[in-house]
């Protein structure tokens, strides 16, 4: 067996509503009473999950401010708002609510509230990162992105570009996971975000970087999901199914923060630069375009994704659970041609995702694979 090594894991914290766990874990890393800022997804506010979080903290003498004004996916204004509103309160402690766009903007805020620099300051780890920053305290909403547990924070800057800002010092204290809190998800923010968390697994143990320590995380994380993907869509209040898929896309989250992700994902990161398209949805639609032609250069390891997945090819099991999921296929970008995703997909901010493929791509094999993901049906 090859030797590896695997980053420290935040402190997991699972079950039925263990939302109320904000309380003394605010409590023991920031003090009794801390004045706290919460990160919060804006679909929250009208589920009643933002003012039970605000009041469960206010009943134990905590002041919490909200910031819920970003919309999609987090950019570096709202991470600079989010940090302002940080800084003039005051706050000892960030917690982020919601999707994996809530928890990136909270884990960056609690860098730059300490640090007093722009979000942009840190994007591609032009700057290091605080030691200092401020305690993270991650409650995802979604079974998706696994930023509850990854040292990355995703966003786009000025120029609509994504960048993302990397280091320990990004990954949350501790992730509160509680099933509870994704029943209200749509069915298709459920298949988005569990096909994304699928892919981070499944990438995570078939790239170049990937070790058998890893793998006990990514194969568990596939396991869980092609067994419950189906049923968390179709019987939204199923809390064991939705329990699986959250512990799944935590275990993904673990998968990529050790080992990193491939090319679904850089497509995913490139077409976000050229149309509106959720990242969950992106990332799926993209390993249908590609795993045929990834696994051709790596059957072993897809190999032990089909057996995680309970079949005999990973190929065709992927494309079912897909198709199953009820997610729209055809991703419906007009006016996006293969030679600007191609283009896009070998920028250099890109590179790390393509490098990591044990397929390398060259520049003809981008443009087949932009033109596969661009006329999927």
């Amino acid at each position: 067996m090859t030797s590896f090594a695997l980053s420290f894991v935040p402190e997991i914290r699972f079950g039925a509503g263990r939302l109320a766990d904000i309380v003394p874990q605010v409590e023991a890393r920031a003090g009794r009473g801390a004045t706290v800022l919460l990160v919060a997804d804006p679909a929250l506010k009208a589920l009643g999950i933002t003012g039970l979080a605000v009041d469960l903290l206010a009943k134990a003498g905590c002041e919490a401010h909200v910031y819920d004004g970003f919309m999609g996916e987090p950019t570096a204004k709202d991470i600079d708002a989010a940090t302002e509103l940080a800084r003039k309160h005051g706050a000892k402690a960030v917690i982020g609510l919601g999707g994996g766009s809530a928890l990136d903007t909270a884990k960056l805020v609690a860098c730059c509230a300490v640090s007093g620099l722009a979000a942009s300051a840190y994007a591609l780890c032009a700057t290091p990162l605080p030691k200092n920053r401020l305690p993270i305290i991650a409650v995802p909403t979604t079974a998706g992105t696994g930023s509850e547990v990854t040292r990355v924070s995703v966003y786009a800057g000025a120029d609509k570009v994504k960048v993302w800002a990397w280091g320990e010092e990004l990954k949350p204290d501790v992730a509160i996971l509680d099933p509870e809190l994704t029943v209200g998800v749509p069915p298709s923010v459920t298949a988005g975000t569990g096909l994304d968390a699928l892919v981070h697994a499944v990438e995570a143990a078939t790239n170049k970087q990937a070790n058998a320590g890893n793998d006990l995380y990514c194969l568990k994380a596939i396991s869980l999901i092609a067994a419950n993907l189906e049923r968390a869509v179709t019987h939204p209040n199923d809390i064991a199914a939705r329990g699986a898929m959250l512990l799944a896309s935590c275990y993904g989250g673990i998968g990529i923060d050790n080992c990193g992700t491939a090319m679904a994902h850089n497509i995913s990161h490139a077409v976000a630069n050229l149309a509106p398209i959720p990242h969950g949805r992106a990332t799926g639609l993209a390993m249908l375009a590609t795993i045929g032609w990834v696994a051709e250069g790596n059957r072993a390891g897809f190999g032990r994704v089909a057996e995680a997945m309970g079949a005999s090819d990973a190929v065709s099991a992927y494309e079912r659970l897909v198709r199953a999921s009820g997610i729209a296929v055809a991703p419906g970008l007009t006016g996006v041609t293969p030679e600007a995703l191609a283009k896009h997909m070998a920028a250099p901010a890109n590179a790390p995702m393509r490098k990591s493929t044990l397929r390398y791509p060259k520049d003809d094999d981008l443009l087949l694979l932009a033109e596969r993901f661009l006329t999927l049906a």
